[in-house]
């Protein structure tokens, strides 16, 4: 595997000191030779690795290998080795108490903001993630079916998601009310709002209402289908309505239409006390 390139006019960091993360390493850390990682047991632990550097650097001198053709080399070993770094630990958010999620919705309910008030009951009862939220636009919603299009969700696909059906009333007075707009929720400037201004809304109603956790729209999303899963709907009915594509539960859901799932959905809907 020689190759024509002459290895002593490449410069050693381009060998030493690489970003490993084009070698698979991205989850560790190297302080000279020394390798530090974290064990199957939780523990911090470290492996002196100078003879393999040594035969690695030998190897490559030999060969007379490019930064590239040693990505790619290494590339290649971890595949027919299987060898695949681990997958990092979710951390569980931290959600609202029944109490603290009140106490939100009171804050908005005070302002007297109709817009923040569906806007946000939405965000929640729809489980939508906030950039699908603030594309939604008037069209998109089918008060009959109770339900709304997401058009080219996260992945670029297009689902339908759950609304309540208590909500259509104050929705549909909504939606004839702001008839001339494109979107759903438009700002003073006739624009959709954007997801930073959304963060920025959550953050101060959880400041008004004096809730100490940290509140952002996704969380809202965690809450509701945390909810569902204690309601007792199966992974399957979930995935309808959150628009997570599970490879594990493909086979279960794909004959599983949304209408199948309206009747558990609005039972859970019922609890929430908002």
């Amino acid at each position: 595997m020689n190759n024509s390139s002459n290895f002593a006019e490449t410069p050693k960091s381009e060998v030493r000191g690489t970003n490993m993360a084009d070698f698979g390493l991205a989850e560790t850390q190297m302080a000279g030779s020394e390798l530090f990682f974290v064990a199957e047991d939780g523990k911090a632990k470290s492996q002196d690795l100078t003879a393999v550097v040594k035969k690695m650097e030998r190897i490559v001198r030999h060969e007379r290998l490019t930064y590239e053709q040693f990505a790619y080399v290494c590339k290649v070993v971890r595949g027919q080795l299987d060898l695949k770094p681990k997958k990092k630990r979710k951390k569980l958010p931290i959600l609202l108490t029944d109490k603290e999620l009140e106490r939100f919705f009171e804050a908005i309910d005070d302002c007297g903001n109709i817009t923040y008030q569906l806007m946000l009951r939405l965000l929640l009862y729809c489980g939508v993630r906030v950039s699908e939220l603030v594309s939604i636009r008037l069209v998109d919603v089918f008060l009959d079916e109770a339900k709304i299009f997401i058009k080219e969700g996260k992945g670029g696909k297009d689902r339908y998601v759950l609304m309540p059906r208590k909500l259509r009333l104050a929705l549909s007075a909504y939606m004839q009310a702001h008839s001339d707009q494109t979107y759903l929720f438009e700002s003073n400037r006739r624009r959709p709002y954007s997801p930073r201004r959304v963060q920025q809304l959550v953050k101060e109603f959880q400041g008004k209402a004096g809730i100490e956790k940290h509140v952002h729209p996704h969380l809202l999303r965690h809450q509701i289908l945390s909810h569902l899963t204690r309601e007792g709907l199966t992974d399957a009915q979930i995935q309808l309505v959150s628009g997570h594509a599970s490879k594990k539960s493909l086979e279960v859901y794909q004959h599983l239409a949304l209408e199948d799932v309206q009747d558990d959905y609005e039972a859970a809907m019922r609890d929430v006390g908002i």
